[in-house]
């Protein structure tokens, strides 16, 4: 909402320090206008109104809001806003702290107030502010009103009211019902975070408990408010809106927290490895905060004729969308793969999906697919711009496989190929697919990184010592970061299968 320009008010002597201000015993100021004249009927009325603040002599205009701490002095401004910050340069002698700000909106052409003086918890006045209709209200409805008190008579802004003066005390029929529930939503919709208070006669408490149905925090009667009453209803609205508010965030954030978990378990993959000797691990950290899931990606099944595939893939990028465009590229990837497909066939017909629905053309993603034969024994590698994986076997130091024909990363080459490489496992092995993530963190402080090789040493002595399967893939990670001095920047997946003899 843009800040409103304050307009420029009329201050009085007493306020601007020219004139010293009148004691509540010294009776009325010796400077008075004449018998029968305007000014002299205003100051009268003035005087009347506000019997315990002798001071205020300002003319009230007939179209105004004011902001007033109760008990203090009044301000008013002339036409339809009000200045709510105090004129620069001028001290207001009077004025007192004040813990709460209550906007009030009523519309009562006589000007007469019907809120009495308001203190708060402590004994500091409540401050008032003053507006006539919603687009006032608006105006000084600022981060620091913590309630508002809204007269149900308050008349509606409804365009099809074509009288320019009618009020909002009609006669009561359905019109002007709605036309006050009306007012209340509107002031709900403009104020969601603050308290609300509404303001009925006492012969109208109906009206009040749907006014709580709506979203008050509470109805009060006008004719019956006195102030040790309203102040304490003031306070315990503001408490409640603050106990509701904190209330809806956290069944919010439950609610978010369930959603999650639902996600997470129907985004990443649950392997298909039903029939195989084969045994799965895998490790998996988005690289953004609080993320649910990154770019990375991985999925493992088995076919009806025994073959394990393995995936695992990399969209550039760390946002939702990247996100999003993995696990689109999972889901086609196990469809493909049950359907049949295999080699540079599903890894053409995958470069189609990604170009069909990333959301710029200068993404692509990296990916790694291996089938490995019934026996066990074999395996067939693609590779598409990625790392290729870590094999492992008794006896024998960890080595990468050939990575000599490695195709481009899909979404980089229209028409490209995928040349397939036949590896040979053995009788007893263990195969790691990884994203770059896990290679790509710094050693120690500088800017060295651990690179294939370091992740290959680092794979090694671990094997050593006797780590395997998840305890392997847990260390691992925990050393990456340990090595990079905390979490890591970008998205990380590890995949591990296993055979034994």
């Amino acid at each position: 909402m843009p800040v409103p320009v304050p307009r420029q008010r009329a201050i009085p002597a007493v306020e601007c320090g020219q004139a010293p201000a009148a004691s509540p015993d010294s009776g009325p100021s010796k400077e008075q206008a004449p018998p029968g004249t305007p000014q002299a009927e205003n100051a009268a009325t003035r005087r009347e109104n506000t019997p315990e603040n002798p001071t205020e002599k300002r003319e009230k205009p007939t179209d105004t809001s004011t902001e007033t701490s109760t008990g203090t002095s009044t301000g008013t401004s002339t036409g339809t806003g009000t200045d709510r910050t105090p004129t620069p340069g001028v001290r207001a002698e009077s004025a007192a702290p004040t813990n709460l700000t209550v906007l009030l909106i009523e519309d009562d052409p006589a000007g007469s107030p019907i809120v009495p003086d308001l203190l708060d918890q402590s004994g500091k006045p409540i401050r008032v502010r003053t507006a006539r209709n919603l687009t006032e209200a608006g105006r000084l409805l600022t981060d620091d009103v913590h309630c508002i008190l809204l007269d149900l008579a308050l008349s509606s802004p409804a365009p099809a009211r074509t009288n320019a003066d009618a009020g909002g005390n009609g006669n009561g029929g359905d019109a002007e019902d709605d036309d006050e529930l009306a007012v209340l939503r509107q002031v709900l919709e403009l104020a969601p975070r603050h308290a609300v208070l509404a303001l009925t006669s006492s012969s109208d408490a109906e009206r009040g408990a749907e006014a709580v149905a709506v979203g008050a925090q509470d109805y009060l009667f006008r004719d019956e408010l006195d102030g040790r009453l309203l102040s304490r209803a003031i306070r315990y609205a503001v408490e409640r809106k603050r106990s509701d508010s904190a209330e809806r965030r956290l069944a919010e954030g439950r609610v978010r927290a369930q959603e999650n978990r639902r996600l997470e378990r129907g985004l990443l993959p649950t392997p298909l490895l039903a029939g195989s000797p084969l045994r799965f691990a895998a490790r998996y950290r988005p690289g953004r905060s609080r993320a649910l899931l990154g770019g990375d990606f991985y999925d493992v099944v088995r076919t009806p004729d025994g073959t394990v595939h393995a995936m695992i893939g990399d969209v550039c990028g760390h946002g939702p969308d990247e996100a999003a465009l993995g696990v689109e590229l999972r889901i086609a990837w196990r469809a493909l793969t049950l359907a049949g497909l295999c080699g540079d066939e599903l890894l053409g017909t995958l470069q189609q999906v990604l170009e069909h629905e990333r959301s710029d053309d200068e993404i692509f993603a990296t990916l790694c697919a291996v089938d490995i034969s019934p026996d066990g024994r074999r395996a067939g590698l693609c590779l598409a711009g990625h790392p290729s994986p870590l094999l492992s076997r008794p006896g024998m130091p960890a080595r990468l496989l050939p990575y000599d024909n490695n195709g481009p990363a899909l979404g980089l080459l229209p028409g490209a190929r995928w040349p397939r490489t036949q590896v040979e496992l053995g009788a007893e092995w263990s195969l790691m697919l990884y994203t770059d993530g896990l290679i790509e963190g710094h050693v120690g402080g500088g800017r060295e990184r651990l690179g294939q090789d370091g992740m290959v040493e680092l794979v090694r002595r671990q094997r050593a010592e006797g780590l395997t399967g998840e305890e392997l893939l847990r260390a691992t990670v925990n050393e990456v970061r340990e090595l990079n001095g905390g979490e890591l920047a970008d998205d990380l997946a590890v995949v591990l299968l296993d055979r034994t003899a």
